[in-house]
């Protein structure tokens, strides 16, 4: 059976196939989620970022790409940037679907079992926490009833309120499809 996992604690020693990155368009590190997982990969991480950068220049905000993971325990880095909240009249709940959709979709296409989301936009871009909550969970139940490899997602949250924010939330989802653990 598929599943999703809550967890409170740190992305970068979570032992799956891949972690996404909340990156910013410039692929190179920054603060928060992105700041350690480039600390924690070494510079492995950042050459791939360098070599996308050289190849597209950056990752647009909504969109994935993929590293290995370096010194991480996992396999993969999926970078992706989600949007920077302005008043929510400037697409930004469709870009945080696209930042969640399209790292599932590279996970799916790598045949990837495993990946780990962070809380995306919800820091320095200044998402609302509840709503991003909604998004990522909603996007994220509906891309697994159909997916053939992605069968386990975890949802790692860093701060005690986002995670109260998620459990709250899949406590919430009605669905046979996926099994909900650590709520």
């Amino acid at each position: 059976m598929k599943s999703i996992r809550l967890i409170q604690g740190d992305i970068t020693i979570q032992k799956v196939d891949a972690i996404v990155n909340a990156a910013n368009t410039s692929l190179l590190g920054g603060g928060g989620v992105d700041g350690a997982i480039h600390r924690k990969g070494g510079s492995e991480v950042l050459d791939e970022c360098q070599q996308i950068r050289a190849q597209q220049g950056g990752c647009a905000v909504g969109e994935a790409v993929m590293t290995t993971a370096g010194l991480l325990p996992s396999h993969y880095v999926i970078h992706t940037v989600g949007p920077t909240w302005q008043d929510g009249q400037h697409e930004e709940n469709q870009l945080l679907q696209n930042a969640y959709i399209n790292s599932l979709k590279l996970a799916e296409q790598k045949h990837l079992q495993s990946i780990a989301f962070p809380n995306i936009s919800t820091g320095v871009y200044r998402f609302p926490k509840f709503e991003a909550a909604d998004i990522a969970i909603t996007t994220t139940v509906d891309f697994m009833k159909n997916a053939q490899h992605v069968q386990e997602v975890h949802f790692v949250c860093f701060d005690v309120e986002n995670f109260k924010i998620y459990r709250q939330r899949l406590a919430q989802i009605d669905t046979s499809d996926v099994q909900i653990l650590g709520i």
